[in-house]
């Protein structure tokens, strides 16, 4: 009878073990599948973004219109919104702190959903003539200007100093 016992006391102990070492294994398993995932979630949103560059710089090139971009550079990370978006960053004309822009793509419809600039680059994107009415508007942004960069802005904008 004791031995009877302690044999049921053996068997329930190694079964015991035998499940806690199985559910174990199982979770590590899950956790590494979760990882794989989102490592290929960000090699899809890489990919997507490579494909998807030469319309932010065709949209850039849009919003151009003094013809100021000389260079485009993307930054090489790629990141995922907590919203889905897929946000690519880079500057123009090798000014990284200047003339920076960054570009949130929507990976279901192929599509920029936003571009943000700068804001001495949206300047140098900025359509004065819309202003036609208003010229004190352009004037009051000159003069905040020093004079090296005054000269400067309306060299960009292939304007020359009055």
């Amino acid at each position: 009878m004791k031995n009877t016992i302690k044999l049921v006391s053996v068997l329930i102990v190694i079964i015991i073990v035998s499940v806690t070492f199985l559910i174990v294994q199982h979770n590590k398993q899950s956790q590494s599948n979760d990882t794989v995932k989102e490592k290929s979630d960000q090699e899809k949103a890489e990919e997507f973004a490579e494909k998807m560059k030469p319309k932010i710089e065709e949209r850039l090139h849009e919003e151009d219109i003094h013809n100021f971009i000389k260079t485009i550079t993307f930054n090489k990370s790629v990141s995922i919104s907590p919203m889905g978006y897929i946000t690519v960053d880079g500057y123009i004309n090798n000014e990284p702190e200047k003339y920076h822009f960054s570009a949130s793509l929507i990976y279901k419809s192929n599509e920029i959903g936003s571009m943000s600039h700068s804001p001495e680059l949206s300047y140098r994107f900025k359509d004065w003539d819309k202003y036609k009415d208003e010229p004190e508007l352009k004037e009051n942004y000159l003069k905040r200007l020093s004079e090296k960069e005054r000269e400067q802005y309306l060299k960009d904008i292939g304007e020359k100093e009055k």
